[in-house]
């Protein structure tokens, strides 16, 4: 009877034992009847990831963050232990992103799954990736609309400045004249507008006959137009028969009988020749009209007295 009670003793005392080591795991997110499978991912920050958070596929937990630590190679990076208690195959680039899983910005880590072909393994590192919080989100937002409101005060202030400057006595002077110059422009506008509508009408009947004479033109042309084709034919023929006439060498033979003439004509100038002598010397001259004077004595003598020089014999 008393080994019995030793028993059940022993028997509960093991129990608790159990239950209490159970329920410590248990309420360190660690489920020792379940296989877990150990990964690592390195990151710059953790963004408030700690121990415990969850690891997330497709929305369903799979697993816990089992450790955060610093790199032993002291460079600040952070290695953090996921546990993860599922057979599903993780291809080999993955990815572990953080990101928040509520509005209060607790963190969990989302395995992104990739394409590869073989799977992680026991104790493999992923690639990791991090949410960007809502501040950055806030800030990618707020910051374009930001550079757009400074860009309006610039605008604004420009304007200002100019409103300004529009409204000093010179600036409103200068505007008052420029608006009546402009009001005396449009009034010499109309009064020009009114005198071409007045030219218009009077000489609207003007205007239809010449509109008249040219629509005759218009269809004498249209009438004429063989014609007209066949005389730009013959002027295009007469052209190229220019381009296939010689023109240069006549010019040469022109101008080598001009140079002639010229030579000619200034031998005679100078008195060289026949030509020229009869030009220059007036001995010739008188010798003709002296000759002349006595031709017109001897027929004056033959007319008054022919029978000096004309004798008739009958028998």
């Amino acid at each position: 009877m008393k080994n019995k009670k030793v028993y059940v003793v022993a028997f509960l005392f093991i129990a608790a034992l159990f239950l209490f080591i159970w329920g410590f795991n248990f309420l360190k997110g660690k489920d020792i009847f379940n296989k877990e499978t150990l990964f690592y991912v390195e990151y710059k920050s953790v963004n408030g990831l700690i121990k415990s958070n969850p690891v997330v596929l497709n929305g369903l937990r799979i697993g816990q963050v089992r450790d955060i630590y610093f790199h032993p190679d002291l460079s600040g990076r952070l290695i953090v232990q996921l546990s993860v208690t599922t057979d599903f195959p993780i291809p080999s680039n993955s990815i572990a992103r953080i990101y928040s899983s509520d509005l209060m910005g607790s963190k969990a880590i989302e395995l992104q799954l990739g394409d590869a072909k073989t799977n992680l393994k026991q104790n493999d590192t992923l690639s990791s990736s991090i949410e960007a919080s809502l501040m950055d989100e806030v800030n990618a937002q707020v910051l374009p609309l930001k550079m757009k409101a400074e860009g309006l005060i610039s605008s604004l202030d420009s304007l200002v400045v100019i409103v300004q400057t529009l409204l000093n006595e010179n600036s409103q002077g200068n505007i008052i004249e420029s608006l009546q110059n402009i009001s005396k422009t449009i009034k010499n506008l109309e009064r020009t507008s009114a005198t071409v509508e007045t030219i218009v009408m009077t000489e609207q009947s003007r205007l239809a006959s010449i509109l008249y004479n040219i629509e005759l033109i218009t269809r004498n042309l249209e009438q004429n137009n063989g014609q007209i084709s066949k005389i730009l034919a013959n002027a295009a023929t007469f052209s190229d028969t220019l381009v296939k006439t010689d023109i240069g060498g006549t010019v040469r033979s022109v101008n080598a009988s001009l140079a002639e003439l010229n030579f000619m004509l200034s031998t005679i100038n100078n008195g060289q020749g026949s030509v020229g002598k009869i030009m220059s010397n007036d001995t010739l001259y008188y010798q003709l009209e002296k000759s002349a004077e006595e031709l017109n004595k001897l027929l004056e003598d033959v007319r008054l007295n022919p029978k000096r020089y004309v004798k008739f014999s009958l028998f």
